[in-house]
């Protein structure tokens, strides 16, 4: 695909770019980074505007007020859960992203290109504003039976792994990753396959499972290659599937998806599709790591939806 030139989408000298900034981001550990960030992108040659970022409704209503009033470029400092918020406002149009990696898991900014290291990622922006390069990738957009959406950009989960989530974010006690882990064992003790519905560009699959994940990117959870072959320029959205797996063969497998080694397995299926339908009961998917919309529903592969700083 092409380079997109600020002479495609040509945006006045003194728009800001909006900056989207996560202070919990990676448990705090990057607290410190953001004005270091400011600095470099001021390099870039345009007025910053930082954002509110209070609480995750905030911050995505911040964004879209953002590119509503006309922003040069939009900005996300933090994990992917920041990056989602961020993706809501600019899908699907002409105002350039950038992604600073300080979170607890990047698995969007690792697979789309941009340096690990944060300075490193803002230094690689700050040219691309500057010289007005941007480039085109994919994101999925899932659309309800009621007509709502939400727009990822890494990977649906819609099977253990995100009840595990739902378990753990209904859970109290304990804080921190423990409570994460006490999630896991619970469910683990519960694990049984349920009944999917798949339908991948009009074909109908009926399957026992119990992972389904629908990749626009590779990774999920901090470096977790569930769907390794997904290439998010390709303009498809790949599917992994995991059947009637026990306890202990579970046990056994879920190690290997840090490799992506798991889609050999006999009890995986991958497929590859531009819109997948996914029903069953009694799930809330996660994209992106956070919390997102409930089966049934559309997931679709919209190429070029996003143009990176890049």
């Amino acid at each position: 695909m092409h380079a997109v030139t600020a002479d495609d989408h040509p945006a006045p000298a003194d728009r800001p770019v909006a900056v989207l900034a996560n202070p919990t981001a990676g448990r705090g550990r990057h607290r410190g980074l953001l004005p270091q960030v400011l600095d470099r992108l001021a390099a870039g040659g345009r007025p910053l505007r930082v954002l509110d970022a209070r609480s995750r409704g905030r911050a995505e209503a911040a964004c879209r007020e953002a590119v509503a009033d006309g922003a040069a470029a939009l900005v996300a400092v933090g994990g992917d859960g920041t990056v989602h918020l961020a993706l809501q406002a600019v899908a699907g149009t002409p105002v350039p992203f950038g992604v600073v990696p300080a979170g607890t898991g990047n698995d969007f900014a690792a697979d789309t290109g941009f340096p690990a290291d944060p300075l490193a990622a803002v230094d690689t922006i700050a040219a691309a504003l500057r010289d007005g390069r941007s480039r085109p990738v994919d994101l999925a957009r899932i659309t309800t039976a009621d007509g709502g959406h939400r727009w990822y950009g890494a990977v649906l989960a819609a099977g253990f792994d995100a009840i595990v989530n739902e378990r753990a974010n209904r859970m109290r006690w304990p804080r921190g990753p423990r409570r994460y882990d006490l999630a896991i064992l619970v469910e683990l003790a519960r694990l049984r396959p349920r009944r999917y519905t798949l339908t991948l560009d009009g074909e109908r699959i009926d399957v026992d499972a119990v992972l389904v994940a629908v990749g626009n990117g590779a990774s999920y959870g901090g470096g977790m290659r569930i769907c390794p072959a997904a290439d998010p320029t390709d303009g498809l959205l790949d599917v992994v599937v995991g059947g009637r797996f026990a306890r202990r063969t579970l046990i056994r497998v879920k190690p290997r998806i840090y490799a992506g080694t798991h889609v050999t397995h006999p009890l995986v299926q991958t497929y590859q599709a531009r819109t997948v339908t996914i029903a069953a009961h009694g799930i809330t998917t996660y994209a992106d790591g956070e919390r997102c919309l409930p089966l049934p529903l559309t997931v679709s592969a919209i190429p070029a939806a996003l143009h990176l700083l890049r």
